[in-house]
Order: C-alpha cells, then structure tokens, then sequence
C-alpha cells in the first residue's frame, strides 16, 4: 500500500471512530398539512412524486391519515390529523402547512438516541420497535430548533413498501417524474441571535461541524440582511444550514418567515437533479412558480463564473442563477412560497462539481425575494 493509500485509510479510520452518529442520509421529510390527501395530489401533479405508501382509517390508524410519495431516493409524507390528534392540530393551528419530521437514515437507531440524548439532546421518541410480516423497522427522536423534529430510522431488517403500520398505496394517476432526485440540504430559520446555540447543538449533540458561514455582509442587500451556517454531517450526506436575521432598513425574509410560521422552521428544502434545465421545465409547465431574476443579471454572469456547460440563453429564460467555487459550478432556482402563508419553500440545484451554496447569487435572489415580501405588504 502507497504512503497515500495509508494516510487515506487512517483518516478514514479516525472519522468512523469519532463519528458517533454515522448517517446515511435523509430517510424522508414528513410534512403536517390540513389536507393530505389534496397535498399528495399537488406534489404529484406539480412535482412529478409517484404514490408509494398510506396510513390512515382504513389501516387502523385512526387519528391520522399519511399519503407516502417517492422520487428516485427523494421521499416525502404529509401526515393530516383525522380526529383526536392534538399534536398534529397544535402544529398546524400555530404553523399551518410545514415541515415536521426530518427523518434521517441509520444503522442502529437505539444507539443514536443513546449519543444524541447523553450529549444534550431533548428526546422526542425513545427507541420503538414496530413490527409486521416484512420486518421491523426501530425508530427514535429527538428535538431541534421550533417544533421541528429529526428521527433516526433503522430499516436494515424491513422489506416493506415504507414503514410497518403502511399499506401500498395503488394510483392509476401517477404524472410522470420531474427528475427530482434527492435532498441536497434542508435550511431552518431561527430567531434573533440564535444561530450560534443552534450550531452548538448541531456540532455537541450531532457530532456536525460547521463547513461555510456567511454574515450580513454576505448576505444582504440595501434593505434587509442575514447570517447563515452550514452544518454538515461526518460523511457530508446531511447539511443543515442555520439563518437567522440580521439588522437592516427593513424586515429580512427570515423575520418574515418567523412571523408567519410563528417560530423557528424549516425555511426550505433543496431537491437535487441532473438536468436542472429539463426539470424546471416540466415544474414550471405543471404550475410550479419561481422567483423571477433581472434580465440584467445574466449580462456579467459568465464573467464572474467562468464557462459552463449549458447555454445562457434556456438558462436565463427560467431565470436559473449560476455560481462558482473552487470545485466546480453549480446551477439552483428557488420556488416562490407552495402555501399562502409565505414560509416553506424548495430550492432546485444542479450540482456539477461545487460543494457551495450559491455565494455569488445571494444580492440577486434576496433582491427577488424583496419584490416578492414588497407585493405581499411585508417588506
């Protein structure tokens, strides 16, 4: 074995011995909706999710029903309460429609609950066994920033269709995929001076470190302003990035998500593809509306990123940002607000070698993200 090869495996012995909460990536994201049934319908029409799993009355479970879509390793739930469901209603009378769960995928969901909960982690679910003819699926919880839960999920002894307690959900609608492939990350917003207790949290409780920062120099524009980390996991499977405001002349998206959401949240939710351009095609044509970019920006765009693959002009005509860092170049496009309150949105991103979040592009999106508050009355 070369030198390199050697220091290559130490390394990677020393970061499965201090990585004490190995993840495998997101298992799902499971979302609390006033109405999950017409909610799996939009994100199939929409989105191009195809129907995969359901639990509700007709299963046994008679307080909630839960319509389960998949996309290639992308997985979303929304969950709606039926009937004596307190924490579901709790959640959405505060909240409305949002993220509650972000379930993550790992090998022995007791001993995460251990690692996490020893280290200061609130627990939300001890580890439970749930059991049917295909296996058993163990799962456990614990707290983060708002009412946002993470689960750890243990499915290696499990062949069902989703989870035990679920039965195949058969569709004759099923809109083809829009090339949606995976989460690439998931951002929270917290509140004012926030940010740095989540970190910890993330970095104490989680094992995670802190890989980019941006500050209100960053990120801001003439009228408002925020800070941002980007936490990632040991193998960089899972990155949360963490806002918070910042002073400015007028009100920031995150203060405006904070009001609306009333308290901290998952701000968005960031789906990976491989063909940007075909998929926000097909989203848009499905009724997806995204945040709409100055023409003016695509004249110096090249000049500040350097050659890229795709021509400017489809590019430019879906309003697609561009940004560049030492590894590659990435292509994103964000969604305008899916619910009237104007809190969750999804990022699409095309990753062609960039680890990054879009640096370069922050005055243009949070200048378009101002227009869109300004309609709304907000700014």
């Amino acid at each position: 074995m070369s030198d390199t090869n050697i220091i290559a495996s130490a390394a990677a012995t020393v970061a499965a011995v201090t990585d004490f909460l190995p993840l495998e990536g997101t298992d799902y994201v499971e979302f609390y909706v006033g109405n999950a049934k017409q909610a799996a319908h939009f994100y199939k029409t929409a989105f191009g999710f195809q129907s995969l799993a359901y639990a509700g009355p007709e299963t046994g479970v008679k307080e909630k029903a839960s319509y389960v879509l998949r996309q290639n390793e992308l997985t979303f739930v929304f969950t709606t309460p039926i009937k004596n469901c307190p924490e579901i209603e709790a959640h959405l009378a505060l909240h409305g429609d949002g993220v509650r769960m972000l379930a993550l995928r790992v090998q022995d969901a007791a001993d995460a609950w251990e690692q996490t909960t020893r280290r200061g982690g609130k627990s939300y679910m001890k580890p439970l066994k749930m059991e049917d003819a295909q296996g058993a699926v163990i799962m456990s919880g614990i707290h983060t920033y708002g009412d946002t839960i993470h689960l750890f999920i243990e499915r290696k002894n499990y062949s069902g269709v989703f989870l035990p307690g679920y039965q195949k959900w058969e569709s004759a609608y099923n809109p083809l995929p829009a090339g949606l492939l995976y989460v690439d990350h998931c951002v929270g917003n917290v509140g004012w001076n926030q940010m740095n207790k989540w970190v910890r949290f993330y970095e104490g409780v989680m094992g995670f470190r802190n890989i980019l920062s941006f500050d209100d120099t960053d990120i801001s524009t003439e009228y408002s302003a925020l800070m941002s980390k980007v936490m990632s996991n040991g193998n960089g499977f899972v990155k949360f990035p963490i806002n918070e405001p910042a002073e400015g002349k007028k009100k920031s998206q995150v203060e405006e998500y904070l009001e609306f959401y009333k308290g901290e949240g998952v701000q968005h939710v960031a789906l990976a593809t491989h063909n940007i351009i075909e998929t926000v095609s097909i989203l848009r044509s499905r009724g997806v509306e995204f945040l709409k970019i100055p023409a003016s920006y695509y004249d110096s765009v090249l000049e500040r990123v350097g050659a890229i693959d795709e021509d400017l002009l489809p590019l430019k005509e879906l309003g697609i940002l561009i940004d560049r860092d030492e590894e590659g170049y990435l292509l994103q496009i964000f969604s305008k607000p899916v619910e009237d309150r104007p809190t969750l949105f999804f990022e699409i991103i095309q990753r062609k070698g960039a680890k990054s979040f879009g640096k370069g592009n922050f005055k243009a999106l949070f200048e378009a993200l101002e227009r869109e508050q300004e309609a709304r009355g907000n700014l």
